[in-house]
């Protein structure tokens, strides 16, 4: 397994990379944000991990950019204690998962085996799942309406999964956080909302007919339109 580690303080970056090189994964390093993501454009990576605040170019401006450019692999921030705007920024512009420094080295291995996981389809059910004229394949990580291919993040791509596995019930936004993203629900942030108006964008507003549906004050439901609220 590939990693891309982007990390412009030497001594994190060389123990981050020790101890991921211990379990066995290979591991790219770049010292700025820019470089990161000249890598990774250019190289094949199963999962990228990148600081948030670096010279020449930010994590969130990386991931911003990645994102924007349908780049698919994971990507985990590691963020300071302080840093709770760049949090929120960085799962808004795609990230999947962010850790707070000074991490335990055990806790960012099981995040990097977590997010590897979901990213293959190891961690679903390997059914290929359909709601209406929507399919999803959790093992090729495929999303298709109406025969059209739909490009989705993982962060995406996670969310429908969890939507169309609980099609016809209205899921909260608490269980959404804790589920999809596996953090506590925090009202303070929007993040939700902005990956739910993500998918609307793709999966909904180019067809005639809505799947993913708001229960105001309560949550989300992603059922077809001729089917009861």
């Amino acid at each position: 397994m590939k990693i891309l580690l982007v990390e412009d303080q030497v001594r994190i970056m060389q123990s981050v990379r020790r101890g991921l090189e211990a379990e066995g994964f290979l591991v790219v390093c770049a010292t700025n944000g820019l470089e990161g993501y000249e890598s990774a454009c250019s190289e094949h990576f199963d999962l990228v991990i990148s600081d948030v605040m670096m010279p020449r170019m930010t994590g969130v401006e990386m991931v911003t950019r990645l994102r924007t450019e349908q780049y698919g692999v994971p990507i985990l921030l590691l963020t300071g204690l302080g840093e709770v705007d760049q949090k929120i920024a960085g799962l808004e512009a795609g990230a999947d998962d962010y850790l707070t420094k000074p991490f335990d080295m055990g806790e960012l291995i099981a995040r990097v085996h977590a997010l590897v996981r979901r990213s293959r389809g190891e961690h679903s059910r390997y059914a290929a799942l359909q709601v209406g004229d929507l399919e999803l394949d959790p093992q090729a990580r495929t999303c298709i309406r109406g025969g059209v291919s739909i490009q989705l993040t993982p962060k995406e791509f996670d969310l429908l999964l969890y939507l169309v596995r609980h099609a016809g019930r209205v899921v909260s936004k608490k269980e959404i956080a804790e589920e999809v993203w596996d953090i506590h629900f925090d009202s303070g942030t929007n993040v939700i909302e902005v990956y739910m108006s993500y998918l609307r964008n793709k999966v909904d507003k180019p067809f005639t007919s809505p799947l993913i549906h708001t229960s105001f004050g309560a949550g989300y439901v992603l059922r077809q339109a001729d089917e009861p609220a």
